[in-house]
């Protein structure tokens, strides 16, 4: 999926401080009425995997790639720009780039795919690094603004129904930090959209993304030989294969989609299906001890996810992705049981060191 590095020579734009080096020229001039497309975390699967795409659409003159690193991706239609956006210069640095390069429309990917230790730099990052990613693109007039979010979010809990919409509210538990910084980005994407009049604003929640390539907290779960899950509880569980994410934020690219969509895979399995078209054995562990180990776990950086996680393994939060398939017209190519099994195809090769994985 991912294309071969080439290097570029696009000349240096004199409105700019000299990027940090790979780019390249699409031939267009700066009057063209062909997109300029930018993706924050450039470098993560969805922005390097978008980018390899958008290199090949003719209606994208050119792409703005920003993050710590270059994706392996850009050739000959993208600048890189290295921002940290943990550093308090970065809004200042994000406006400079959207006003010199014409930022048309803004891909906001710069999240983290799994949980981390590091919950500090992580708040900087995702939450308020949106919110200097979204008054930079305030102060630029970027006319559209598509960011990434999780269905995750919705949280697990024994009230819910078979299918979370749109507009059930996100209740996934503020103390935990992966979950909380998501959600602040959120409202701030949603104070953009009221702050912007005319902004086309556009949030998919994907859900868990599974794949033979990528690597996340879902992936290294399903990848142990002995899976934990919580005695007593099978609940139903959803994802979306890397391909269909992939596709649906290049269709929120290509058209204006206004909104906030669930993006998922038909169909829904119970978790010990998934164990065991995954070929691994299911340990089930009884709940007050499971969330004493997972904790110790955890802390010792022996763990996929934060005890928090672990009602995810007791209760439901499927999403209901009607909203995209009728506004969006997404259409998943994968369903949540083919998302398994191709995820379980790569591992095999894995298990045996014949593949290696993508981080997320």
């Amino acid at each position: 999926m991912v294309l071969p590095k080439r290097r570029s020579s696009f000349p240096p734009d004199p409105a700019l401080a000299a990027p940090s080096a790979r780019a390249g020229s699409s031939g267009l001039s700066r009057s063209s009425e062909r997109r300029v497309v930018t993706v924050t975390g450039a470098a993560s699967f969805l922005g390097t995997n978008l980018i390899g795409l958008l290199e090949e659409d003719e209606r994208v003159g050119r792409i703005v790639a920003i993050d710590i690193k270059a994706p392996q991706t850009a050739q000959r239609k993208t600048r890189f720009y290295e921002v940290d956006f943990t550093q308090p210069t970065a809004e200042a640095r994000l406006s400079e780039i959207f006003v010199a390069e014409r930022t048309d429309t803004l891909v906001h990917l710069a999240f983290l795919a799994s949980p981390t230790h590091g919950t500090a730099i992580a708040h900087e990052l995702e939450s308020v690094g949106t919110r200097h990613v979204l008054v930079a693109a305030r102060h630029s007039q970027v006319r559209k603004v598509v960011m990434w979010s999780q269905t995750i979010l919705y949280g697990a809990h024994p009230s819910n129904p078979n299918f979370l919409t749109e507009r059930h509210a996100l209740r996934a538990p503020t103390s935990e930090p992966f979950f909380a910084d998501k959600i602040e980005a959120e409202a701030e994407v949603a104070r953009f959209g009221q702050r912007v009049p005319g902004a086309v604003v556009t949030v998919l929640r994907t859900a868990p993304i599974l794949g033979p390539t990528i690597h996340n907290y879902v992936t290294r779960y399903l990848s142990r030989k002995v899976v934990p899950t919580m005695m007593g509880f099978d609940p139903l569980v959803q994802f979306v294969h890397e391909i269909d994410a992939i596709a649906a934020f290049k269709l929120a690219v290509d058209r204006d989609l206004p909104g906030i969509f669930n993006i998922v895979a038909d169909g829904v399995l119970p978790l010990s299906t998934v164990i065991k078209l995954a070929g691994r054995l299911a340990m089930p562990v009884p709940h007050p001890l499971a969330q004493t180990i997972g904790a110790a776990l955890w802390l010792a950086h022996l763990s996929e996810a934060p005890p928090s996680f672990m009602h995810h393994l007791r209760f439901l939060c499927v999403a209901d992705g009607e909203k995209g398939r009728e506004k969006m017209g997404f259409r998943p190519a994968y369903t949540t049981r083919e998302a398994v099994l191709d995820f379980t195809s790569a591992q095999r090769l894995r298990d045996v060191k014949l593949l290696q994985e993508n981080p997320a």
